[in-house]
């Protein structure tokens, strides 16, 4: 043997074959398994959808409530037109008559005790519709923001196109009315005249017909100026204007 002997490698038998196809196809950088020396990213969600069931739900309810509402009050319109056009309701009027002082007396401790008597002329204009006058109605004479006397109208019926004249007795008690006095006296010396307010407050029930209608309150105001309050006398009337309005 040479000294320059040449050793060239030599296979191992027991070796794996190597392969001869590329695992990774040409023009290609990752398998169809992926790239394991890469990690993996999630693919991202999609953002949360809104809700349109409880929504469309919700326009609908309003909607219909809507409509309802609506219907209702076309067919109350309706039926209050064809009741005014059967019954052509009318207010009733009010007039005030005649007011007599039986007692305005100033005592010794300086109270006032009054006495008056109203006589009232209701008219009822309809043709078809009657007023029921029921209990609890309440009559005041009032002087500025003193109230004079009270009393209460009485109960009845009146019927259709009715003129009823109703006297009510009323009765009065103030404390430390001498400044009422003075004011008094002081007014009827400058001007001639007296100004009272009359208010009344009366439960009526309409009746259409033979329908007889809920309870309602009728509230009459008037302004009256009368000449003097000179106890055990007449009173004249000078003036008088009334307003009327209905009230649940």
């Amino acid at each position: 043997m040479s000294d320059h002997q040449k050793i060239h490698p030599v296979s191992d038998p027991e070796a794996p074959p190597h392969p001869t196809a590329p695992l990774v196809p040409r023009g290609s950088s990752r398998s169809e398994h992926g790239d394991p020396t890469k990690t993996q990213q999630a693919a991202p969600l999609d953002p949360p959808r809104k809700k349109k069931g409880s929504r469309s739900c919700w326009c609908r309810c309003v909607c219909y409530t809507l409509l309802v509402l609506f219907l209702l009050i076309v067919i109350i319109g309706a039926i209050v037109g064809i009741l005014y056009l059967v019954f052509r309701p009318k207010l009733p009027d009010y007039n005030i008559d005649r007011l007599q002082l039986t007692r305005f007396q100033l005592n010794q401790d300086l109270s006032l005790s009054t006495a008056f008597n109203v006589t009232i002329t209701a008219k009822n204009p309809n043709e078809k519709i009657g007023i029921y006058y029921e209990d609890g109605s309440r009559i005041s004479v009032l002087y500025m923001q003193t109230r004079l006397s009270n009393g209460s109208l009485p109960k009845f019926y009146q019927g259709h196109e009715n003129t009823t004249i109703i006297s009510v007795e009323m009765t009065g008690f103030n404390q430390n009315a001498t400044s009422v006095m003075t004011t008094l006296q002081e007014q009827q010396r400058l001007t001639g005249s007296i100004p009272l307010r009359i208010r009344v407050t009366q439960p009526v029930r309409i009746k259409l017909g033979k329908l007889k209608l809920m309870e309602v309150r009728f509230l009459v105001r008037c302004g009256v100026s009368v000449d003097s309050l000179a106890a055990n006398s007449v009173i004249r009337v000078t003036s008088s204007n009334c307003k009327y309005r209905f009230r649940l």
